[in-house]
């Protein structure tokens, strides 16, 4: 009887070790799967909101471009002559922020980086294009990677490193702008101008600030942000075409 009782335990409880065994897999696979379907329910919402975001700028640019066809007709009409360079840098203004909302459905974790880069020194090229023309050569000093103007550590991550790297070298080039500006004295439309110019400048530092705190996961935010201010800028060009008149 008692050798009866041991092979029974003996057979059953292998049995239950297996049972939990298989049903402790079971579980871990649910979470395994759980998981992949929140990250890929996430991936999905995550990319309605950036079709969303686009086509909101679609919408914009599509009336900018019309806005800016009926006040070209306006101002030929009027026969009203835009302040000299104004028209052309429209112009090419409306093609470009048209490129790029839809260099958007492109951009990625992988290329976004070396496209904002290259936007933003597209930027810089064309603000100090002005500051060159209004006030004279434009001197820098050597950036120091070492450090921040303000004192901070450069971080030595990755992402953070080229990051760190991109705004010390693009702040050296924002101060010697502003002290070009700074020695410019200047009455009526070209004092305009250059207000204009010292107001590119300040808004490219509280840009460079801004992205000094940036993560790479903030690559939409970033991106999204900076061509939405280019439609604001553009928008407000093209209305400066007929008040400049």
């Amino acid at each position: 009887m008692h050798y009866r009782k041991l092979m029974i335990v003996g057979i059953v409880a292998p049995a239950l070790v297996a049972g939990a065994c298989n049903r402790r897999g079971e579980s871990r696979d649910s979470v395994v799967r759980d998981e992949a379907a929140t990250t890929a329910d996430n991936a999905t919402k995550a990319q309605q909101q950036r079709d969303e975001d686009i086509s909101r700028l679609d919408k914009r640019v599509a009336e900018i471009e019309r806005e800016y066809t009926e006040t070209n007709q306006k101002v030929a009409e009027d026969r009203k002559t835009p302040t000299a360079g104004l028209k052309e840098e429209v112009k090419e203004d409306v093609n470009n922020v048209k490129q790029a909302v839809n260099d958007l459905r492109s951009t990625t974790p992988d290329n976004w980086w070396s496209r904002h880069e290259a936007a933003m020194k597209r930027t810089a090229d064309d603000i100090e294009a002005d500051v060159s023309r209004l006030a004279g050569t434009v001197k820098e000093t050597p950036a120091s990677h070492a450090k921040e103007a303000d004192g901070e550590k450069v971080s030595t991550g990755p992402f953070e490193s080229q990051r760190d790297t991109f705004v010390a070298d693009m702040r050296t080039r924002v101060d010697a702008m502003k002290r070009a500006l700074d020695n410019v004295k200047a009455d009526g439309a070209r004092k305009t101008e250059v207000e204009d110019a010292r107001a590119r400048v300040s808004k490219l530092g509280d840009d460079l600030d801004r992205l000094k705190s940036a993560k790479a996961d903030d690559w939409w935010d970033v991106t999204r942000a900076r061509v939405a201010e280019y439609v604001d800028r553009v928008e407000g060009s093209v209305k400066r075409l007929d008040d400049r008149g």
